[in-house]
């Protein structure tokens, strides 16, 4: 579930793997165990799996086999692994994962997540599973295609478990953020996820929970002097009330808003940043 990895010209690949550019191009013609790319300028750039096929194939050759019968093995072991890992890719696990949230069948969402864990960090399973997961789930509701019974499953099951990762998030020595969705605004699992992923960067979280008063948000914020606050809301109608409450605090305290109300023009005005889905402020 990794990002595309870095490429590598042939002298690079060379000192990597401590195996000559003359042997490298040897196996590469006799046996196809190179598979490089071409760069706009003709060179041939090679991948992570390039350096994945020749480590397999050295180690086979060290066991004694045949170079034959190395390259053999190294070109089929790297074609299986690859393989698992396309079906074990984001848009297979949430593929997977919605479908096993739609049919309500919890143990089975909750083993995919389990999965999900062992192989990625919370980081990955937040910004390529469950965000994406959640945003479309919501395109779905819109045009009919999922139930409100689904999506308040889903939620509530994802809630749980997102909120179990987050048990001690508060501990450490790191910057603190305070996070609360504004008065009103029951959905806080986009916000509980970028809890989860400033936790994941050092930060110590002080989560207010949904339906936060502002009032309660400023005597928390005035009291731990946090380096971020953070409050979600998904409707603009929620914003607007609450502006003139938000403007003294936004002067006090560094002040962001989360959510779909995020991109309101009038945060700019007010002093209070906007976290947008890719997750830059403006």
């Amino acid at each position: 579930m990794s990002s595309i990895g870095e490429v590598l010209r042939i002298g690079e690949l060379s000192k990597r793997v401590g195996a000559s550019p003359e042997l490298l191009r040897a196996w590469e013609r006799r046996y196809g165990l190179l598979r490089p790319a071409r760069s706009a300028g003709g060179l041939r750039l090679y991948s992570p799996a390039d350096v994945e096929r020749v480590s397999l194939m050295q180690q086979h050759l060290a066991a004694g086999m045949a170079a034959a019968e190395a390259a053999a093995l190294a070109v089929r072991d790297v074609a299986d692994g690859e393989a698992a890992r396309s079906a074990l890719g984001p848009a297979a696990m949430r593929e997977e994962l919605a479908e096993a949230l739609d049919a309500f069948d919890e143990p089975r969402a909750q083993a995919i997540v389990d999965r999900l864990l062992a192989l990625a960090t919370v980081e990955t399973l937040l910004s390529e599973v469950i965000i994406p997961y959640l945003r479309e789930l919501g395109e779905r509701w819109e045009r009919g295609e999922a139930s409100i019974a689904q999506e308040h499953f889903a939620s509530a099951v994802l809630r749980g478990r997102l909120l179990g990762l987050a048990r001690g998030w508060g501990l450490g020595l790191g910057p603190v953020a305070v996070l609360a969705c504004l008065p009103g605004e029951q959905h806080d699992l986009g916000l509980i996820a970028f809890g989860l992923a400033l936790r994941s960067h050092g930060w110590r979280i002080v989560y207010l929970g949904p339906d936060s008063p502002i009032e309660t948000v400023t005597d928390v914020s005035d009291r731990l002097e946090p380096t971020l606050v953070v409050l979600n809301a998904m409707s603009r109608e929620r914003v607007r009330p609450a502006l003139p409450k938000l403007r003294p605090l936004a002067r006090r305290h560094r002040l962001a808003l989360g959510g779909a109300a995020a991109e309101d023009d009038a945060l700019k005005r007010s002093g209070i940043l906007a976290l947008l889905r890719s997750g830059h402020e403006t």
